[in-house]
């Protein structure tokens, strides 16, 4: 620890959000980099804790302990960052995690809320640091694409290109096996190219990623709907490895009268429609779902629910309104909810920053279920009937929400988003493959050997393990990998 006293000194401070009056007319990103200085004062309040719990994740009690799923080594990095030394910084971090630039952008920091400093004080602002130390990285020119020295003459077919797929292929490429991956989209990235939106991780940041994996030997083929285009027998006849990282792609539906109504979308369909349009035309094609000033309601409290808000905005939407059924989180910790756990407080977003700044108040509501969705003649969603709720025990134990009697609300709508989650990966592939699935329809492979019940089959990230984080996915990826190179060559010397 370079810096003993910094923790007592320095306040946690975070890079400047752009303003929203300025964001809101543009979709670049909402986040930039601080200066060298402010980057290193942040680094000193990293403390010698001892037991470092930031990068501890562990998956047997994930999510409710948190700590870096992917075993960062944040004291380390935070340490030569004081010092100067930010190419060994980089070096480091690399070690760990293969997309630094992604998980410092777009990862919700669990290693923060395990943070020691944390205890009694705002903690280290871990993913900050992560962020700064890559985008300096490139911007020097330190991140270069390094194709292995051999290949092993293993070929290995990875399945969907979101970030376990990405992962596994760049373990496995390094290992010296020959890797293709096959994308349906037609542009690589899977969830992080449109799953996410531009705001949050600029397409540039993933194609960025993408042309130095190509360099180091990786094969990407994009167009191409594994099961459908190719069959996914035929890749496990032709290639000596097989990786199902196809996520968890099946929305949740909310199956109340007026589903069926034109104007009610799943928020993956909105958001994928709206980033493909900006990426081909700059929304100038008109192919994607337009919010422009219509009285928007997003069915869902999550992130993908905030990005479903922050775009509405940015299509100068008349109003938007975001529904969760879940209570309101308390503003500290709960006594249920004790370090160093995964912190369950509200927390406010870009999305409701932007909403606050342009409508006056907060979009989200809480404690409210949909009851029924209303249309005109035409078929057009008009209001969305709502109802409070509380949460009580049914005879069985089990927590149910019950109306609350007078409660109930017609909100007007033009545009209706489903953001609910998600309930698994497609199953026309693990199907087609005789894979067996566990009770939550996921690929069933173990954590730690990710082999599936068909030979040469094997499973990672969403696909796998659920819906989960883009750092899950990226420690999923990693762990396959090690598990592919040990069937392919009887060991394995990759890391986790």
């Amino acid at each position: 620890m370079a810096n003993p006293t910094g923790f007592l000194e320095i306040e946690r401070k975070l890079a400047a959000d752009r303003d929203p009056a300025e964001r809101l007319i543009d979709w670049l990103e909402v986040k930039s980099p601080m200066s060298e200085q402010a980057t290193k004062d942040q680094a000193s309040r990293c403390m010698d804790c001892g037991i470092p719990f930031c990068h501890s994740g562990d998956s047997s009690v994930a999510p409710r302990v948190a700590g870096c799923p992917i075993n960062n080594l944040i004291p380390e990095w935070n340490d030569l960052v004081y010092r100067g030394r930010w190419q060994d910084a980089i070096d480091r971090l690399h070690k760990t995690n293969n997309f630094p630039e992604f998980t410092g952008r777009v990862c919700p920091a669990p290693c923060e809320d395990s943070c020691v400093l944390g205890i009694n004080a705002p903690p280290v602002a871990i993913k900050n640091q992560e962020y700064n130390i890559i985008e300096r990285a490139f911007k020097e020119g330190w991140v270069k694409a390094n194709p292995p020295k051999t290949r092993t003459g293993k070929k290995v077919a990875v399945v969907g290109s979101g970030p376990a797929g990405l992962a596994a292929a760049a373990q496995l490429n390094s290992a010296g096996h020959k890797v293709t991956v096959y994308e349906r989209a037609d542009r690589i990235g899977g969830l992080l190219m449109y799953g996410i939106p531009n705001m949050k991780l600029q397409k540039e940041i993933v194609e960025r990623r993408i042309d130095l994996m190509r360099e180091e030997g990786i094969e990407f083929k994009t167009g191409v709907e594994v099961g459908k285009d190719i069959s996914v027998t035929r890749l496990n006849d032709d290639y000596d490895a097989l990786l199902i990282a196809t996520g968890a792609t099946v929305p949740r539906d909310l199956p109340v009268e007026g589903r069926q109504l034109e104007g009610v979308h799943f928020a993956m369909e909105f958001l994928g429609k709206n980033t493909k349009s900006l990426l081909d035309s700059n929304l100038e094609d008109g192919n994607y779902i337009s919010a422009k000033d219509k009285h928007v309601v997003v069915i869902g409290g999550g992130d993908t629910g905030t990005d479903c808000v922050g775009t509405s905005l940015r299509h100068k939407c008349a109003q938007v309104t975001q529904l969760e059924i879940m209570p309101q989180p308390p503003e500290e910790r709960a006594s249920d909810n004790p370090w160093p756990e995964f912190k369950r407080t509200l927390k406010r977003d870009y999305g409701q920053d932007e909403a606050i700044a342009i409508q006056g108040e907060d979009p989200r509501r809480y404690l409210v279920m949909t009851q029924k969705l209303e249309g005109n003649e035409q078929g057009q969603v008009t209001a969305v009937h709502t109802v409070k709720i509380e949460w009580t025990k049914n005879a069985s134990g089990q927590m149910v929400p019950q109306p609350v009697p007078g409660s109930e609300e017609v909100i007007k709508a033009d545009l209706v988003l489903l953001a609910m989650g998600f309930l698994g990966p497609e199953a026309a592939i693990i199907d087609e493959l005789g894979v067996e699935k566990d009770a939550r329809s996921n690929a069933k492979a173990e954590y730690g050997e990710y082999a599936t019940s068909a030979k040469g089959v094997f499973a990672a990230g969403d696909a796998r393990r659920g819906q989960s984080l883009i750092v899950w996915a990226i420690n999923e990826g990693r762990g396959a990998a090690q598990a592919i190179d040990t069937f392919l060559m009887g060991k394995s010397y990759l890391p986790r």
